[in-house]
């Protein structure tokens, strides 16, 4: 008797957890606009920019013509995934200069952060600081729940000629840097 007021009683404690979740995510789900689904494809001009580094330097995608661009949009500075991937960048800089390649990382951080962030990890490469999300929205990346912001990680390689040559869109931070690498170097034999 006493087991089934217990069973009971829980079924209704679930009941209401999960009615909660529910409830949750309809009233959450108009507030998010994933990232809006910018069309960019492989051969597309990408889009330019300028924005601040962390040195408080502007930046602009433009003055990299002429060399491959690794343009990639991380969350948060100085979190697990993030600082990952961005040491990653760092420790295969020097393999993406010899191949001629520029490493831009983007986030809605402000430079200050990124300074840190920079500073903390000894990173080579600018941080750019995309605060109001344009940038990120301009190449599909940019992640909102209502006044909450971050840029998706994804990563664009950009070809001399300013086009996009590939687009990541789901990203392994661990093994990310190695894989953009290999394929710049593929990119690269093949355009010989």
């Amino acid at each position: 008797m006493i087991g089934d007021l217990y069973q009971a009683y829980f079924m209704r404690k679930i009941g209401k957890i999960i009615y909660s979740l529910w409830l949750g995510v309809a009233v959450l789900a108009p507030l998010c606009s994933a990232a809006e689904e910018v069309e960019m494809n492989v051969g597309s001009p990408a889009p330019d920019f300028s924005l601040p580094d962390q040195q408080g330097r502007t930046c602009s995608l433009s003055a990299f013509r002429g060399q491959w661009v690794v343009l990639y949009f991380y969350p948060k500075d100085d979190t697990p995934g993030c600082t990952t991937e961005a040491c990653g960048f760092r420790d295969d800089y020097l393999a993406a200069r010899k191949l001629g390649v520029e490493i831009l990382g983007v986030s809605v951080n402000s430079p200050e952060s990124h300074a840190k962030f920079s500073d903390k990890y000894g990173l080579p490469f600018p941080l750019l600081a995309d605060t109001d999300g344009k940038v990120a929205s301009l190449y599909g990346a940019l992640w909102s729940l209502g006044p909450i912001r971050f840029a998706r990680r994804q990563t664009f390689l950009i070809d001399p000629q300013g086009r996009i040559a590939r687009i990541y869109r789901k990203v392994d931070p661990g093994s990310h840097t190695r894989e953009v690498i290999e394929a710049i170097r593929l990119l690269q034999h093949a355009a010989k």
